[in-house]
């Protein structure tokens, strides 16, 4: 059975593709992160200043960085 948190965790981690720019809201001196893959809810991330990390989504809300079009 799905509780409601984990079906719109879900639906926000659906969000997350390849290529996108994220940051980590507890580790802001990683700096900006490119989403590498997510299967699963787990989110391999190449940050500016950790290098390579897999984040499980369920536990952390990665921040998407929009930016503007030129």
């Amino acid at each position: 059975m799905v509780n409601a948190g984990t079906k719109n965790a879900g639906n926000r981690l659906s969000l997350l593709e390849p290529g996108q720019l994220v940051r980590h809201p507890g580790q802001p001196d990683w700096g900006l992160g490119q989403v590498q893959s997510n299967i699963g809810g787990r989110i391999t991330v190449n940050f500016e200043h950790a290098g390579k990390v897999v984040i499980d989504g369920i536990q952390v809300t990665l921040m998407i960085e929009w930016l503007p079009q030129p």
